[in-house]
This record gives C-alpha cells, sequence and structure tokens, in this order.
C-alpha cells in the first residue's frame, strides 16, 4: 500500500508494509488512553472500522472522529469504530472527554508507528499517519481500505458506509492466497526446509540469493546513510513483532539482509514470510 499522499499540494511519501484487499490483516501495537498497549488480537472477532488521521489539533481529524462516533450508533453491533493517530493518549483521552466521543476507540500509534508501518500510512516526511479508513471482517481480512490523497481533504464518509453495510451482510471470509501469513514460533525441534523446496520458493523471490544452502541474502541499495539506517529501524519493528530477527548489516549507503532459522539450522518457512514482508517495505 506504499505510495503518496499531498499536504496542501505538496507531495509526501507513504511508508510500510505492502497489503491488498482480500489479505489478512497484518497485527499491530498501540496504546490506550490508560497507557496499556493494544493489539490487532484484543480487538476481538467484530467487524472493524479502522479509521486512521494526522492529528485531532486539524479541523477535518476533528470532523473524522466525530462523524464516525455519531455514525456509530447506526451501525450493527457487531461492528467496532477505531480511530488511531499519532497525538499522544493524553490529547485523545482530553478529545474524547470534552466531545463526548463513547462510541469510537480512539488509539495512539505514537510509541513506535507500529500500525502505520503494518499498513503502509506512516508518512515519513511528517512522522504523522496519513487520512484513512479501512475496514476489517470477522475473521481480520482488509474488505476495504480508502486513503485521502490530500491530507487536508475529508474522507468519503458514504463509501465507507457502503462498503461496510456489505460486509455486514457477508462478514468473515477467508484470507486469499496473497496473504503474507505470519512468522510461526519456533519450539522444540524445528525441521529445516529440504533443498528442493527452498530451489522452488527462491526462485519467486527477486534479489534473494541463496548462502552455504542455509540463509537467504539480499542487499538494498539506498541514497545515503540516513535512508539505509530509516529502511533498517523498519525492518526491525516488524521482525520483533514478527518474533523473527534478521541479521541487519548496513555498510554507509547499503544494507544487508540476512535471514536464517537458528533453532532449524537452516531455512524454514519463517524466513520466506520475512523475506517477502520485507520486500513488501521496500516497494
Amino acid at each position: 500500500m506504499a505510495g503518496r499522499v499531498t499536504f496542501r499540494g505538496n507531495p509526501l511519501t507513504l511508508v510500510g508494509r505492502s497489503i491488498k484487499l482480500g489479505s489478512g490483516a497484518p497485527g499491530f501495537r498501540v496504546t490506550s488512553q490508560e497507557l496499556k498497549e493494544v493489539s490487532l488480537s484484543d480487538l476481538g472477532d467484530k467487524i472493524k472500522v479502522v479509521s486512521t488521521f494526522p492529528s485531532l489539533d486539524t479541523p477535518v481529524c476533528d470532523l473524522q472522529v466525530k462523524e464516525f462516533n455519531k455514525r456509530a450508533t447506526s451501525f450493527s453491533p457487531d461492528v467496532l469504530v477505531v480511530g488511531i493517530s499519532k497525538d499522544l493518549p493524553f490529547a485523545q483521552r482530553r478529545f474524547c472527554d470534552s466531545f463526548g466521543i463513547k462510541n469510537e476507540l480512539v488509539l495512539s500509534d505514537y510509541k513506535t508507528s507500529s500500525f502505520g508501518i503494518n499498513y503502509g500510512l506512516l508518512i515519513r516526511e511528517l512522522n504523522l499517519l496519513a487520512r484513512s479508513v479501512l475496514i476489517l471482517d470477522k475473521n481480520n481480512v482488509l474488505r476495504y481500505f480508502q486513503i485521502a490523497g490530500e491530507l487536508t481533504s475529508a474522507l468519503d464518509f458514504e463509501a465507507a458506509v457502503t462498503a461496510l453495510q456489505e460486509v455486514v451482510k457477508n462478514p468473515a471470509i477467508r484470507a486469499g492466497d496473497e496473504s503474507l501469513g505470519h512468522c510461526k514460533p519456533c519450539e522444540g525441534q524445528v525441521p529445516a526446509m529440504p533443498k528442493d523446496q527452498i530451489d522452488k520458493l527462491i526462485a519467486k523471490y527477486n534479489g534473494w540469493e541463496l548462502l552455504e544452502e542455509k540463509k537467504l541474502v539480499k542487499e538494498f541499495k539506498f541514497k545515503d546513510f540516513i535512508e539505509a539506517k530509516y529502511f533498517l529501524d523498519l525492518i526491525s519493528l516488524v521482525a520483533e513483532e514478527e518474533g523473527h530477527h534478521p541479521t541487519l548489516t548496513i555498510m554507509y549507503n547499503k544494507l544487508r539482509v540476512t535471514l536464517t532459522t537458528h533453532a532449524a539450522g537452516g531455512l524454514t518457512e519463517n524466513d520466506f514470510i520475512m523475506a517477502k514482508i520485507i520486500d513488501g517495505l521496500a516497494a
């Protein structure tokens, strides 16, 4: 989902994972107004309307939160409305208390930009979230995604509500083949992937090389050290949340990524999942 938006006509860059409609939603970690961590699994198995915005201190964002809070009263009981921004939890609580926001769960992505990175909505130049609304069904499959191309423009609320009505009619579908999957914890004895299976998979991964028959390696090149370090930080956040950590070697404007599963003494499905996620971050 990486791309561009504008702010008063000036282009801005969206960074993060590339996700598609029909795919399983990535996990994320945000912070409640009580300073507690909230993850996707904490939101339960309801249909989720997730509204993101740059800052409560702007008229369009103010309107967006109030509008979804008002419309939530007419939604099905199976629908949970969530608002996410990088405003501090204290500011979010003050806003919600001041304007009676009781039908929308407002959360903060201020700590690590986890939501922004996992959904390709982090604005690089501003370190804020883009304006968007997405709908996850009861299986956490991404069913709808709308991004405001101009940051100062409001969302198309009617289009989002129409899409929600369709999801309510069919509230749980299976994720498509394009889903990235999630890394699985390595517990006990973990078998390494056989060579013939590795050869079939690696042919689909552009730029990744097999090293010593047990490592995946790829080198990414950037304009300078700052660009390379920024990409390293994106990978680090996702790797920590997936629980599968590559070796990252930075050499001025180059970042070398090495993937292997130490518990298996070779490659496993986790390494290929991470390779696909990393390629999505670079897209």
